[in-house]
């Protein structure tokens, strides 16, 4: 059973992948709530006896990056392509976190969808 903050982390996290154009949410055979643009997972959370984790697409150089800071990690079995995890994000955390995670989107995106991205934030 889900503990009352690790809702209100999940429920954080769909209003910021949710947010994103024609993001969608799934929950998969394992029970991780799975976020998907056009089939493809940018972002992945689950939790377990430590508490909430929360997975996201990277590249490898942003992923060398993040790895350097004590807070984030590789994530199993899907880390070799560039994924990275925090375990149970804090407040400050989610502003670096709302970032990556639209990072993510964009990497997991259509083209089509990058560029509109782009022209509504004039990147």
């Amino acid at each position: 059973m889900k503990s009352q903050e690790t809702e209100c982390m999940l429920e954080n996290l769909r209003n910021i992948c949710l947010a994103m154009p024609e993001a969608v949410e799934h929950i998969d055979g394992f029970g991780h709530n799975t976020f998907k643009i056009n089939g493809k997972s940018f972002v992945i959370s689950g939790d377990s006896d430590k508490g909430f984790r929360l997975s996201f697409k990277s590249d490898r150089e942003t992923q060398e990056l993040l790895l350097q800071k004590q807070y984030f990690f590789k994530t199993p079995y899907i880390g070799q392509h560039g994924w990275v995890s925090i375990q149970n994000p804090h407040g400050e955390d989610w502003d670096e976190l709302i970032d990556l995670i639209q990072e993510a989107y964009l990497r997991a995106a259509p083209k089509r969808l990058v560029k509109q991205w782009n022209e509504l934030h004039k990147k």
